[in-house]
């Protein structure tokens, strides 16, 4: 691989960074729990890092769970709020408020270690969820949902980070791997458990079990995680700095201006041009100097590695979302089979980025990466087949595993390559540049999705409560999810071309 210097196109430039920084930094960031070099650790499971290992599978498979179950919940409750024609503000209100939450994370993590943003983090991804449950109408549904993504936000940066500072080098694809092994038994459990609550006792109890699973993550991971070293905060970093700093403010300004877009895309009309033009002079050169530089003309190394996650990730989620309504407005499926059919994916994910982690593939890294994408794309155009009633439905759940395998390799090895290109003290913010290009992405394309889904007569849908008779919908709705999955497999290509010809 040809790569320019991490620091060449890295965040730590940021002129806010306290006094020190780099060397406490450092100091923590090559200080694994047990000493690598004598072997004392072992694996990933070994007696040096087993408690903090479980810690973090737990709140992945937290997160997992909830968004599995989201998806499953998220046409019911967008009929029984009326709010079909918000539905893509549901998801991209989580992406949306995680883009400013990662910024803060990576600067509080890097000035003060990430204690504070994890456990912040997993407090306000519980409050969102409550919010979401109690909700009236769709717009209190869609502040819980970004009330949540505060929190996941804050918890997925974080967790990053511990990961840079407690595992070495050998451990890191191993524990990114147990990141998607962590979904595995969320994905089979969450469509199941969550379409059988939504049915039998309504969607509010979706989001009302979930935050019971939150005090499970806090007991397992706080002994190991205080034995992490803690950074000492500079002049500089209070809260008050944190929040006020550079990296913040340009967040915040993303998130608020990706809100004015989709705003404005979902509401065509002369009223609208003077909050897209906000929205855009906002997001436009704050997410330029937010991003590592040469991001968006696909610079070789760490910045084609971030864009290729936040293409990745956007094709995904976008298509993703809009799977489910397709299969219970136009095949009829229940909400409990509409969930399951996305089940095979996060199981082929976790195979995937198993596969990533042997030690033969690592030179062709960059070229799994690309193999993901090309596998993304193929599992996404395929999907719209079911839109045809000669082809079984069964044609969804057999192209997502072949698309989560895709993932699987795609960014787990992204996450490994990342750390790699990063210097120590560049750690926090480069993961959450990661992160933020996960949500950026998530948010344009979702957001889009959004778009094309009611321009083309998607918002036409009826919200009746029996999924027999919401499958009775307008002629022009399947129009709308064919525009859908069309504009999300062109991205995925666009993706795999950036890992063929700038990660190598």
């Amino acid at each position: 691989m040809t790569a320019d210097r991490p620091h060449d196109h890295g965040i730590g430039t940021d002129d806010s960074a306290p006094p020190g920084a780099e060397s406490t930094a450092t100091a923590a960031h090559s200080a694994p729990l047990a000493d690598d070099r004598g072997g004392q650790g072992g694996g990933i499971l070994g007696r040096a890092y087993r408690a903090l290992t479980f810690g973090i599978i737990s709140v992945v498979s937290l997160i997992a769970f909830e968004a599995s179950a989201v998806n499953t919940a998220m046409p019911a409750a967008a009929r029984a709020l009326d709010g079909i024609g918000l539905y893509a503000f549901g998801f991209s209100a989580f992406f949306t408020a995680s883009l400013f939450a990662m910024a803060l994370a990576g600067e509080w993590s890097d000035r003060r270690g990430p204690l504070g943003p994890l456990f912040s983090g997993i407090a306000a991804f519980g409050a969102g969820l409550l919010i979401a449950a109690d909700a009236g109408s769709m717009g209190e549904f869609i502040v819980g949902r970004g009330v949540q993504g505060i929190g996941g936000g804050l918890v997925v940066v974080a967790l990053y980070v511990v990961v840079g500072r407690a595992y070495p080098e050998r451990l890191r694809p191993s524990i990114m791997a147990s990141f998607s092994a962590a979904w595995v038994v969320p994905v089979i459990v969450g469509p199941l458990v969550a379409g059988t609550v939504t049915e039998q006792f309504g969607w509010r109890w979706v989001f009302l079990a979930i935050p019971v699973l939150i005090l499970l993550p806090l007991v397992v991971m706080l002994p190991a995680l205080r034995k992490l070293p803690r950074n000492r905060p500079g002049p500089s970093g209070g809260v008050r700095q944190v929040l006020g700093s550079r990296r913040c403010l340009l967040a915040l300004a993303v998130a608020v201006g990706a809100c004015l877009l989709q705003y404005a895309g979902q509401h065509p009309s002369w009223s609208a041009l003077l909050p897209a033009a906000v929205g855009l002079a906002l997001l436009a050169p704050a997410i330029v100097r937010l991003l590592p530089r040469g991001t968006f003309r696909a610079a070789r190394g760490l910045p084609s590695v971030v864009l290729l996650r936040g293409l990745a990730a956007g094709a995904l989620v976008a298509a993703e979302s809009f799977i489910p309504l397709m299969l219970v407005t136009q095949r009829g499926l229940s909400a409990t089979l509409a969930g399951l059919s996305l089940t095979g994916g996060g199981l082929t994910w976790a195979l995937g980025s198993y596969v990533q982690t042997r030690p033969r593939l690592e030179p062709y890294r960059e070229r799994l990466m690309g193999l993901g994408m090309v596998l993304l794309a193929v599992a996404i155009a395929l999907v719209p087949l079911a839109l045809i009633d000669e082809v079984p439905v069964g044609i969804v759940a057999a192209a997502w595993t072949v698309g989560g395998f895709g993932m699987g390799l795609n960014i787990s090895s992204a996450g490994v390559l990342l750390l790699k290109l990063s210097r120590p003290e560049e750690a926090g913010s480069n993961s959450a540049s990661l992160q933020m290009s996960d949500a950026l992405g998530n948010v344009t394309f979702v957001g889009l999705g959004g778009v094309l889904f009611v321009a083309f007569g998607g918002g036409s849908i009826a919200t009746h409560s029996a999924p027999a008779v919401v499958g009775a919908a307008t002629a022009s709705d399947p129009a709308a999810f064919v525009a859908v999955f069309a504009t999300m497999t062109g991205v995925a290509l666009a993706a795999g071309a950036v890992a063929a010809y700038r990660l190598e």
